[in-house]
């Protein structure tokens, strides 16, 4: 059935629309004191093909510091399936992609863009621009801050969004597009038992971000099985191929999902979704060289049975790093060696089904997970010397929800 959201209503309304006017000033009525503020998105009536979830936009809670509670605040209902979003570092803005792709007659999704009230939260819409290809999965923004870059999953695209001073977006300077030869559906490094497969009909790419430097653009192509490495203009807002590793192939059939650097930047952690592996790799930050050196599971030997992993995330402190496995509905978590490489520490229940990306607070004391099917946001409490996650018992029902984004008011 279609949805009734048109192009227009995604266009053209309020950003505040659907938010009781008790809940706005409740909102402004807030002791002035600083507040850590999380946004919450994920995919709503108004999705991609067979991915519309049971979301109303963009949820805005508050957060307890003694215990990770979440408390609602108020929905921005004016944006369709946000199913992914980042903060600047300067926490002005706020930008979001609509996993769509029907946004204009060339079947592309789009970026909304909003500014950001460090006092109370509150998000204005700025603009709304066409993401470059269908169905975007992942943005960031340059480290330059420049560039908003978004990974096109149906696409198979990067897009390159100019930011202007007022923080809108303006129409991309470049849209690159990925060919290769077709690759398995699986991986042969499988989990036992798994027969959960990824799209590997063509070019998919799931994420694009600068390493640490700002030198190079890394983007994910879950359907090529490979890992592009560029250089970006910043005059002209152009991605150039990398001169030495223009794209390293990673196992065939992995489908490369997300990556993480470490703080150093010479350290960088490959996902695979397809058969729920981290490759850690050596990453030169002068030439934008790859070089594997350790592939591990993100599952125990004992586990059998279907798993996709999904988000991939390293502590403040660098020493440990957590994975998210989809149908597993597991968090593994390993303890990172001097020399970059991983030891699975724990496997533990998410408590919760289909868990999506997962976030640090800004204090780093909690750990946040998505649960897309279950409707709902759990936490962790995070021992910092050990990595070890405590469960909070503290569920925040949100529909389908996929991506989080925090910020302390001022």
């Amino acid at each position: 059935m279609k949805s009734n959201l048109t192009r227009r209503a995604v266009i053209a309304g309020l950003a505040m629309a659907g938010v009781p006017a008790v809940t706005r000033r409740a909102l402004a009525e807030l002791p002035q004191r600083s507040r850590t503020i999380c946004y919450i998105g994920g995919y709503t009536q108004h999705g991609p093909p067979g991915g519309a979830g049971n979301g109303q936009g963009i949820s805005v809670f508050e957060m307890n510091p003694d215990n990770g509670s979440l408390s609602a605040l108020m929905t921005y209902v004016d944006i369709a399936s946000p199913s992914f979003f980042v903060i600047s570092a300067d926490s002005r803005f706020l930008y979001a992609l609509s996993e769509i792709d029907d946004f204009n007659d060339n079947h592309e999704g789009c970026v909304t863009s909003f500014s950001v009230n460090r006092k109370s939260g509150e998000l204005t819409k700025i603009n709304v621009m066409r993401s470059g290809g269908a169905v975007p999965a992942h943005l960031s923004i340059h480290h330059s801050g420049k560039y908003v870059m978004v990974a096109n999953y149906m696409g198979g695209s990067v897009g390159i969004l100019p930011i202007k001073p007022d923080g809108s977006l303006g129409d991309p300077t470049d849209v690159v597009k990925n060919t290769g030869p077709r690759m398995p559906d699986r991986a042969s490094d499988n989990p036992p038992g798994n027969f959960a497969i990824s799209d590997h009909s063509g070019s998919h790419v799931h994420m694009v971000a600068s390493d640490p430097s700002g030198r190079f653009v890394l983007a994910c192509d879950a359907g090529l099985d490979r890992v592009y490495v560029w250089t970006l203009d910043l005059h002209t807002g152009r991605l150039v191929p990398n001169a030495k590793m223009p794209f390293i192939t990673m196992t065939p059939g992995s489908a490369p999902r997300h990556f993480a650097f470490n703080e150093k930047g010479n350290m960088i952690y490959i996902l695979g979704e397809q058969d729920s592996k981290v490759v850690a790799a050596a990453f030169n930050a002068q030439t934008g060289e790859i070089v594997p050196q350790q592939t591990v599971s993100t599952v125990t030997p004992h586990f059998r049975g279907s798993t996709l992993a999904a988000g991939i995330l390293l502590s403040p402190n660098g020493r440990y790093l957590y994975v998210s496995n989809r149908l597993g509905d597991s968090l593994a978590s390993f303890h990172v060696n001097d020399d970059g490489t991983l030891n699975l520490v724990d496997e533990i229940w998410m408590h919760a089904d289909y868990g999506r990306s997962m976030m640090f607070d800004p204090s780093g004391s909690f750990l946040f997970c998505a649960n897309q099917r279950s409707d709902s946001v759990t936490s962790f409490r995070v021992n910092a010397a050990t990595g070890e996650l405590q469960f909070t018992w503290n569920f925040t029902p949100v529909g389908s929800p996929t991506t989080f984004a925090f910020m302390n008011t001022i």
